[in-house]
């Protein structure tokens, strides 16, 4: 058999955009191992929220207003996206474990990055007139910090929610199925081409799967699939794994998680610290991110020992007590230049959809729908051709802020930690790692110039700096 669509990746994008092509009566396969070990998909609190992940950063290019409006209006759809999930599924179970989303203001952080992301987040929801109140501090439900890091300011906005992300893939999956579509529990290899047309995909089997169109959407792994493609392979952006780690915790009895989301801004390089209920007693605590040189599949003690000391210092004091039910491991797929890589890869038929960060599952209805109507010639008034993957890096911050942008994230990441450094050493600090990255960006290129947090862990990573440099070069 030819499928009219191959669809690599089991994650929420993948099995998203391969339900979505189902129900619209095309012959899909979808390719990829359901237990997503390490995926981020299955590691992720799955917050439908996108007010509460605005930055100040966010909004400082039009490539990440745009990433703001796709959040937006995929946040429009998820109640519809629920419902067509549960009819095709046969589950009626709820996917929704949180309603509201409270966002806390502490100062377990820096306030050149917590208080000017709270303001941002504050005055975005005003510019989009979005519902929200604000309340007080030492009266968010739930909270019991530890006085050294209590909230100082809160607000709620009521309709930002969190699904079941476990729940979610399984019902994808169903769906799926449900709706016509085929499953292959196996990895695909690589893809197969003859002239400029994508033909189908080769599983690690040696087994070949033939289609009219292919959709890698796996992730962090995606790329490897483009290995034998030497004329594009070196001119799409290059991915690194933000490796995370969450956990979830069983409560003490008598103990019941909060009803909303409770979460601080962005930080250091990474997202806030947050926790997600899932069931009355199941509380999903979150997140770290750290970039790594390849993806991770098992968490660091000292990753693991830092969430669960924030936890309990900035959440709730109590939960020393409640028990850790499991340690989950993402990687989160972050492209050299920070944003997407979705459409058409240079070859007729061949797709590529992901490098979402942290938006992906949010984004997963939008990027179906999207995915789909590209793939059948359909009008769609969403414009994301500034993230087709092959392409020069997209600037988000100035090349003039970057290097000062990258330096009050690594303050930040001490503070977190909170580290006590004598006032005299912070100038020495501050001048050392200034001229150290001012190095690596002008060593990179004279014009290209990576996100802060590529340029922090670049200089720690060669690996790294070597494929940023491999991919500048292809554009230089």
């Amino acid at each position: 058999m030819i499928y009219d669509v191959i669809v690599v990746g089991s994650g929420a994008i993948g099995g998203s955009i391969a339900f979505e092509l189902a129900t619209r009566g095309l012959r899909v396969c979808r390719v990829g191992e359901t237990d997503r070990t390490n995926a981020a998909s299955k590691a992720a609190g799955a917050m439908n929220g996108c007010f509460g992940e605005v930055t100040s950063g966010l909004l400082a290019s039009g490539h990440g207003r745009l990433k703001l409006a796709m959040d937006i209006q995929a946040k429009g759809m998820w109640p519809q996206w629920a419902q067509r999930l549960a009819q095709a599924s046969g589950s009626q179970q709820e996917l929704l474990t949180a309603r509201g989303t409270h966002v806390i203001l502490n100062s377990a952080g820096m306030a050149e990055i917590d208080s000017i992301n709270y303001e941002a987040i504050e005055q975005t929801l005003r510019d989009y007139q979005e519902p929200f109140s604000n309340v007080s501090p030492g009266g968010v439900e739930w909270v019991k910090a530890n006085d050294l890091v209590r909230p100082l300011q809160a607000l709620l906005i009521p309709d930002e929610n969190a699904v079941d992300s476990h729940l979610l893939l399984e019902k994808l999956d169903a769906a799926l199925l449900g709706s016509g579509g085929e499953i292959i529990n196996k990895n695909a290899h690589v893809v197969l081409t003859e002239g400029r047309v994508a033909t189908g995909v080769m599983l690690e089997n040696g087994e070949e799967i033939a289609g009219s169109h292919v959709v890698v959407a796996a992730g962090v792994q995606s790329l490897a699939m483009f290995d034998t493609l030497d004329d594009i392979k070196d001119r799409i952006p290059p991915m690194f794994a933000g490796y995370g780690v969450s956990i979830l915790v069983q409560l003490k009895p008598g103990q019941i998680t909060p009803s909303t989301v409770i979460r601080t801004p962005n930080r250091a390089f990474a997202c806030g610290l947050h926790c997600v209920p899932r069931s009355p007693e199941l509380l999903y605590l979150g997140a770290t991110n750290i970039l790594a040189e390849k993806p991770r599949s098992h968490a660091l003690i000292s990753d693991v020992q830092f969430l669960l000391d924030c936890a309990v210092d900035q959440l709730n004091l109590d939960l020393h007590d409640a028990e850790v039910v499991s340690i989950q491991v993402g990687n989160r797929p972050i492209p050299a230049d920070g944003f997407p890589l979705v459409g058409q890869c240079g070859y007729d038929g061949l797709w590529l959809a992901t490098g979402t960060y942290r938006d992906g599952l949010h984004q997963s209805p939008l990027l179906a729908a999207w995915m789909a109507d590209q793939i059948q010639g359909v009008p769609n008034s969403l414009d994301l051709s500034c993230f087709a993957p092959v392409r020069k890096p997209l600037q988000g911050l100035p090349r003039s802020n970057t290097v000062a942008e990258t330096v009050k994230q690594m303050f930040a990441t001490g503070y977190e930690y909170r580290w006590n450094i004598k006032p005299y050493w912070m100038p020495l600090l501050d001048k050392g790692m200034t001229e150290n990255y001012t190095a690596l960006i002008e060593s990179l290129h004279t014009q290209f110039t990576p996100p802060p947090e590529l340029v922090a862990f670049s200089y720690l990573y060669r690996s790294m700096y070597d494929r940023l440099a491999r991919y500048y070069e292809a554009w230089s």
